[in-house]
């Protein structure tokens, strides 16, 4: 909180005016973060384009969102649950709620692909959408790590069997 607190020139104390606990910063943290992830869902609905050519170019816009912040940042969601789920009920809930509706607009998607014959009809459309979606935030932890896309790349290698069908 004191690192946050000196970068807005703002004495630590006037936080607690805001926010009842670091948990509620995290919280209204992860609800700004949301609404560009949400916005970009957009993607998985453009009609112009086959239903597995937009989970491909899904995952392509946040691949070049990870190479835009040079694999630093990661996925906030994926940050706070890592660091802070486990502690935090409130906060678990939240993110269990974020990733569900996320891991619901890919199998959206996933759906219409499996309905169009261009992705496996032999896997349940909602097991398919958890997969890419964990898949996709271990690749981003990892992409962290390396500093690099190798692990994304790879991702994307390994989703598209998926485009098999």
């Amino acid at each position: 909180m004191q690192d946050i607190a000196e970068v807005a020139h703002a004495p630590k104390g006037s936080f607690y005016n805001h926010f009842d606990s670091k948990e509620a910063l995290a919280i209204a943290a992860l609800e700004r973060y949301w609404e560009r992830i949400r916005s970009s869902f957009a993607v998985l609905g453009e009609p112009q384009y086959p239903p597995h050519e937009r989970l491909k170019r899904y995952f392509g816009l946040l691949t070049s969102a990870a190479r835009t912040a040079e694999f630093r940042k990661g996925c906030l969601i994926g940050n706070i649950s890592a660091e802070m789920a486990g502690e935090n009920p409130a906060l678990r809930a939240r993110l269990a709620t974020l990733l569900g509706a996320w891991t619901a607009a890919i199998e959206a998607c996933v759906k219409e692909a499996q309905a169009d014959g261009s992705v496996r009809r032999d896997l349940d459309p909602a097991s398919i959408a958890a997969f890419l979606l964990n898949s996709w935030e271990g690749a981003v932890m990892r992409a962290k790590v390396d500093r690099d896309e190798s692990a994304l790349k790879s991702f994307q290698r390994v989703a598209e069997t998926v485009f098999s069908a």
